[in-house]
């Protein structure tokens, strides 16, 4: 069932987004060779119990952890771990704050130390191709309207588009209906309407967009090494355009 969210759980959703925002800042300033992802897990944790939150994918469908940390050839849900990070890694923080029962998502790729050209390339890339899917995140628009937008501008940038795993509608829970993939046809699929709440977090590859999973049964990379990166906003479909209640560059 797709939920329209009322103008209070818009707020709820707002309030928890502007902490996702907060903490995500902070973790930037963390990232630098030498540390740990399951450091930055433990930090973010502790950050969120501070200010009155929880991280909501933690024991979901028993994941274990607070935040997904994917490192280089991971694509999404790389669990955090002792290794440190080191100088021109690429690595995607994940994750999910529920404040107050409001839910906000938002994934950040960021490069560790000195990013080499092609690595700086694909996270340009990738963040812009996800605010080319926002763009069409409009009232009256498809969902194929924003994954057509994100394959056509990421495809002829000479990347590929993860197919695996998409974006998804969210509050109350975690993933909800819709599912937004990040390729498809315009004026295909449902018509978006005020008040929809979705995530869209475009997976972009350098190599083969195919994905294979870990013995872990939770993480994904790519079958031929390539490195993957990934930005994802929370956003609120409005009659006034999206709204994006994880937006790093607002006030």
């Amino acid at each position: 069932m797709i939920t329209r969210k009322s103008k209070r759980e818009v707020e709820q959703m707002q309030a928890a987004g502007d902490l996702l925002v907060k903490c995500h800042k902070e973790i930037a300033k963390m990232i630098k060779p030498g540390i740990t992802t399951m450091e930055i897990d433990t930090f973010v944790e502790a950050f969120l119990e501070k200010h009155g939150a929880t991280p909501e994918q933690k024991g979901y469908s028993g994941y274990p952890y607070a935040i997904c940390a994917s490192i280089n050839d991971e694509i999404c849900h790389g669990f955090p771990r002792e290794e440190k990070l080191k100088d021109g890694d690429m690595v995607t923080i994940d994750m999910v704050v529920n404040l107050n029962g409001g839910l906000a998502d938002s994934a950040w790729t960021y490069a560790v130390g000195t990013m080499d050209e092609k690595g700086k390339r694909l996270m340009e890339v990738t963040k812009s191709s996800l605010y080319k899917g926002i763009e069409q995140a409009q009232v009256g628009n498809r969902i194929g309207d924003i994954g057509h937008a994100i394959q056509q501008y990421a495809e002829g940038e000479g990347f590929s588009v993860v197919r695996d795993f998409t974006g998804h509608g969210i509050g109350p829970t975690i993933h909800e209906e819709p599912h937004i993939p990040h390729f498809g046809l315009p004026n295909k699929g449902l018509r978006l309407k005020e008040g929809m709440v979705v995530t869209i977090e475009p997976m972009i590859n350098e190599g083969s967009w195919k994905s294979k999973m870990d013995d872990n049964n939770w993480t994904a990379r790519t079958i031929d090494k390539g490195r993957s990166a990934q930005y994802e906003h929370t956003i609120v479909i409005t009659r006034d355009g999206p709204l994006l209640i994880t937006d790093q560059d607002r006030d």
